[in-house]
């Protein structure tokens, strides 16, 4: 059964459906979603619960004339905070530029009910299409998507037959590499700084990957010392400290993006430890930061502009009804540098 079969199936709320459960009438829905300030406050709390419970979300891309398109494409990435998204988001958008498409930028802040109301927002103004980040979100998400037609590919994580198409890298894969190169130099007293793994499937798979390379090398993965903390060189900094204030500090620091890295050497410098000499320090993705700091850092390379030009490509493709993408695994590899040499004595 194709896509729009099943979007054909299914009965999705009109505008007269919620006028209707909410006691309204279609003018009245209609100046709450569009001049909310015009409605009484006990009415538009009527109108906008009723909005809720019936997943109702104007279509304004189906008010497209001719091709009932918009030729704009959506994208929510977590953060704009810093540079982990940046060049694959440029790709992307100069792709689409390309295409003929306009590209819709959110930030969810790595929250799930604000990335939930982003969907839902970018839906409402008609996007075609949209780009996420990573697998992990409730499935009544991709079912909104699925009900309204509005193709959604991932990015930035590759899982092997999962339900929704996906262009991005092994993570776990990638980062068991590193932990294999970490670990042929001799460490074994590792530190892990990561991203919380609850609610962010690239975090985890990446401490995964190192567990299972340690588990496979003999060490226990629970002695390990793993700190979680939001995505800063400043939080990458504090999360460095407090793992080499243990009582038996780790002689290499494996951090789950660059960002933390960062944050991890300039700690490192201020509590007067050379990096590799007394600590060593890993990070993920490769952005731009990662060669030009001082010493360089050694990190797992992400191919960045490929994934966000193929994205784009992928993409416009669903939108104009070419068959469904299937899911593309990009590579990734060890850039050694600077920051990774073998355990102090």
């Amino acid at each position: 059964m194709n896509r729009k079969q099943k979007h054909s199936e299914r009965s999705v709320p009109t505008l007269e459906d919620v006028a209707r459960h909410a006691d309204v009438s279609t003018a009245t829905v209609s100046r709450c979603l569009n001049s909310p300030d015009r409605v009484i406050e006990k009415t538009r709390k009527r109108v906008l619960a009723a909005v809720r419970e019936l997943g109702y979300s104007p279509n304004f891309g189906a008010r497209a004339l001719a091709a009932k398109r918009t030729n704009t494409i959506g994208a929510i990435i977590p953060t704009m905070e810093n540079a982990i998204f940046a060049r694959g988001i440029q790709a992307f958008q100069e792709e689409l530029h390309r295409l003929g498409f306009t590209l819709l930028v959110s930030s969810s802040s790595y929250r799930p009910d604000l990335e939930d109301e982003q969907i839902r927002a970018l839906v409402a103004r008609g996007a075609d299409a949209l780009l996420l980040i990573g697998h992990h979100r409730d499935p009544e998400i991709y079912r909104f998507l699925e009900d309204r037609g509005v193709p959604v590919l991932v990015a930035w994580a590759y899982q092997k037959g999962a339900a929704v198409a996906s262009i991005g890298f092994d993570n776990r894969r990638a980062m068991a590499e590193l932990a294999e190169k970490v670990m042929d130099l001799g460490h074994r007293k590792l530190g892990i700084i990561s991203a919380g793994q609850a609610l962010n499937d690239r975090a985890r798979d990446r401490v995964r990957g190192v567990m299972e390379v340690a588990a496979k090398r003999g060490l226990d993965p629970q002695a390990i010392a793993l700190v979680e903390t939001p995505y800063s060189i400043e939080n990458g900094g504090h999360a460095f400290r407090q793992l080499m204030e243990q009582e038996e500090p780790p002689t290499v620091v494996i951090c789950g993006n660059d960002v933390l890295a960062v944050g991890a050497m300039q700690m490192a410098r201020q509590m007067g430890l050379r990096v590799p000499q007394d600590v060593s320090i890993t990070g993920f993705d490769d952005i731009e930061l990662a060669a030009v700091v001082a010493p360089s850092l050694t990190t797992v390379h992400v191919p960045h502009r490929d994934m966000g030009r193929q994205a784009a490509q992928i993409l416009v493709d669903m939108v104009l009804g070419k068959p469904l993408a299937q899911s593309v695994l990009l590579e990734t590899d060890l850039r050694l540098r600077e920051t990774l040499g073998p355990p102090k004595g």
